[in-house]
């Protein structure tokens, strides 16, 4: 970043106030120390040795400070005084009584009275202290660290060259994203291309997705390819403690980037100074942050008034709760949606992360992209690490497919804890729930491909599990795949039913998803033949953070999605008990040799499952 000479006029106060911070420091340590640094050293006793020595008589007289009480002692004669000691005063009015009975010369400071020294330190000194620290606090008030600058912006500023070494290049997945912004920055570098056929470039652009999709990290990109300054800042920063700073700081940042336009701002997390302004009174309401939103907007309204050219950037992942006058045309009126990437995206990043390991020649990249489904940039960017991790622990020098086989597990489903023992029994229901959920699994193949079954217990709370990961990337998914995804939750519930002829407390995680989505069927879908096309999503409430509140329906309406959503889902546990009652035996035979091996996975595991026969269940 370019070094700004410092003003002249700015360092010479600065020096003053430095000058007359030392005099008032100095001066205040005369007036301290001063007075008691000749004084003779004395002895110094507790006062109730003190008021013993009165009583026994051996106090010859005392003079009674305003910081403490000096007494001598009678001496073995009057030519021989005795010693001279001091003691810290208490409040004891009964001290010139105790004296006078003992026959002891007492006397009294009289009230200290300031000299014109002491008058004048007093008027002084403070105002030169209080001049010297505001001129410490304000040093460089152009933005050196250190300074005491309430209002000034807290962006950072890059210029071409320093701002980042992140290029498009090094961003994989977004592709669409990347066009949008590839187009600002030849807007930024070629600006005539444009202009000439009256076309005019977008004020804000607006970057919406989910967490770990990468917002941040194209706005680095463009950083690193428009060759303008960069400023760079978080939405969180504007605010603070002092009224009316937020709005301070926005005019702050938008004189200094029109100064170097053309330039882009970048705001991270705009959600913090955007969201929707109170429409009803005082409840809610942030006056500050919509102070400082306020002023944001008149700012994006001043853009190219007097021929500066200056683009902002914005990120969030909460886009529904900004106001609407952001969103307007004329300030941010672009929105890119930055979303989780799909098998190819997956497969870029991945060879991006990748390069920077050592992979050994079996792992096949292509295979853990499809086995990633869902992932996000950021998960990738920690799968890949969390498999360099484990090859690192093991000692080996290169990164094997195993790895990433076992860094998957350790995303989806937690660390394993084989300090957890099951005593047997616990073991052997864990074991026939897991297969429960694989055997009926393997019939449904929108859930994905059964890759493992195990019974070593992983993350939290999860005792067992069965790991589907999917064969390819669905956007949709019918009434009859939901279904049978249901049915697979309750597989492992249906098998302890089957075999133990009771239930434990294992399924609780399995019900309450199974529920979830048999919930969306009926008041989302619209896959109920009793409700018909129509949804019944539950209210949120502003006022507690995005709570769930009951559904404004009618209670007869609300009894029928009750009913709806029972029948779902008892209809797929009928499924999942007819399937596993019929292949019972593959049952019990696959149950046995999980409880040898603990771990079934692999080729072995798809030819047992392949075994499975399906059963017509009506409904």
């Amino acid at each position: 970043m370019a070094v700004k000479k410092e003003d002249p006029k700015r360092s010479q106060a600065r020096l003053i106030g430095n000058v007359l911070l030392l005099i008032g420091a100095g001066l205040l340590a005369i007036n301290i120390f001063l007075p008691n640094l000749f004084a003779p050293p004395m002895a110094r006793v507790p006062y109730s040795l003190f008021v013993h020595e009165i009583e026994e008589g051996h106090v010859a007289r005392v003079y009674i400070g305003q910081d403490q009480i000096t007494y001598q002692l009678r001496g073995v004669s009057p030519e021989i005084p005795g010693d001279v000691i001091s003691t810290t005063p208490i409040f004891d009015l009964n001290l010139p009584e105790r004296l006078e009975k003992s026959g002891v010369e007492f006397a009294a400071a009289p009230v200290q009275k300031t000299g014109w020294f002491g008058t004048l330190l007093s008027w002084v000194i403070p105002p030169l202290i209080f001049v010297g620290i505001f001129q410490l606090f304000s040093r460089n008030g152009g933005g050196a660290p250190g300074g005491l600058q309430i209002g000034k912006s807290k962006a950072k500023v890059y210029v071409e060259g320093e701002a980042t070494k992140t290029l498009f290049g090094d961003v994989a997945g977004v592709d669409e994203a990347k066009q949008e912004l590839q187009e600002i920055v030849q807007f930024l570098k070629t600006p005539e291309k444009y202009t000439k056929i009256g076309a005019k470039i977008p004020k804000g652009v607006l970057l919406v997705g989910p967490p770990g999709t990468g917002k941040t990290l194209l706005a680095k990109a463009v950083a690193g390819e428009a060759g303008v300054p960069f400023f760079s800042i978080s939405g969180s920063e504007f605010v603070e403690l002092f009224v009316g700073v937020g709005s301070s700081r926005v005019r702050d940042l938008f004189e200094q980037a029109k100064k170097q336009s053309p330039c882009i701002i970048f705001i991270d997390e705009l959600d913090a100074i955007g969201k929707a302004r109170s429409s009803g009174g005082m409840y809610g309401g942030n006056d500050e942050r919509e102070q400082t939103l306020n002023q944001l907007l008149t700012e994006m309204d001043g853009f190219g008034v007097d021929g500066t050219t200056v683009i902002v950037l914005a990120a969030t992942n909460r886009p529904e709760t900004l106001d609407q006058a952001l969103l307007r045309p004329g300030r941010f009126d672009r929105q890119v949606l930055v979303d989780r990437p799909d098998k190819s995206g997956r497969l870029e990043i991945l060879k991006i992360h990748a390069a920077k390991v050592t992979l050994d020649k079996s792992v096949d990249l292509e295979t853990i992209a499809t086995r990633t489904s869902g992932f996000a940039g950021a998960d990738l960017a920690n799968l890949v690490n969390e498999a360099a991790l484990l090859a690192a622990r093991a000692g080996r020098e290169t990164v094997l497919l195993e790895d990433f086989a076992e860094a998957v597990e350790r995303v989806v489903a937690g660390l394993e804890k084989k300090s957890r023992v099951l005593n047997e029994n616990e073991k052997r229901i864990v074991a026939y729930h897991e297969v429960g959920h694989a055997l009926v699994g393997a019939l449904n193949s929108s859930s994905g491909k059964v890759e493992k079954i195990s019974i070593v217990p992983r993350g939290m709370a999860a005792l067992g599990y069965t790991l589907q990961l999917p064969t390819e990337d669905r956007f949709l998914l019918s009434k009859e795949e939901i279904e049978a995804q249901i049915a697979t939750l309750l597989g492992g519930r249906s098998a302890e039913e089957i075999i133990f002829g009771s239930i434990t407390t294992g399924a609780s995680n399995d019900l309450q998803r199974a529920t979830e989505l048999a919930d969306k069927m009926v008041t989302s879908y619209g896959m109920s033949a009793v409700l018909g096309p129509l949804a019944y999503q539950k209210q949120q409430n502003q006022f507690l953070g995005g709570m769930e509140m009951a559904r404004n329906v009618s209670p007869a309406t609300s009894e029928a999605i009750d009913k709806e959503i029972k029948s779902i889902v008892e209809n797929a546990h009928t499924k999942a008990l007819a399937i596993l009652n019929n292949n019972r035996e593959l049952l019990e035979s696959i149950s046995e040799k999980l409880l040898e091996t603990e771990v079934i996975e692999g080729d072995y595991l798809t030819g047992l499952l392949a075994q499975v026969k399906p059963v017509e269940v009506n409904a």
